[in-house]
């Protein structure tokens, strides 16, 4: 019970997201990508980040 009232709600922001044109500021965006800040969430080396498990000494008994 209660599940019309949720889907007209989702029916009409999927069809809001369908049919509205936003406008892009396209120059804001390529300063965001192009940036350089040093306020990146991920790790700049790719092999930085070290799983705990990835040798955990079980290898022998998965076989």
């Amino acid at each position: 019970m209660g599940r019309g009232r949720a889907k007209a709600k989702q029916t009409k922001v999927a069809r809001e997201l369908k049919y509205s044109s936003y406008d892009t500021d396209f120059d804001a965006l390529q300063r965001e990508l192009s940036s350089n800040s040093s306020d990146d969430n991920g790790p700049e080396d790719d092999n930085a980040y070290v799983d705990p498990y990835d040798d955990d000494g079980y290898d022998e008994y998965r076989r």
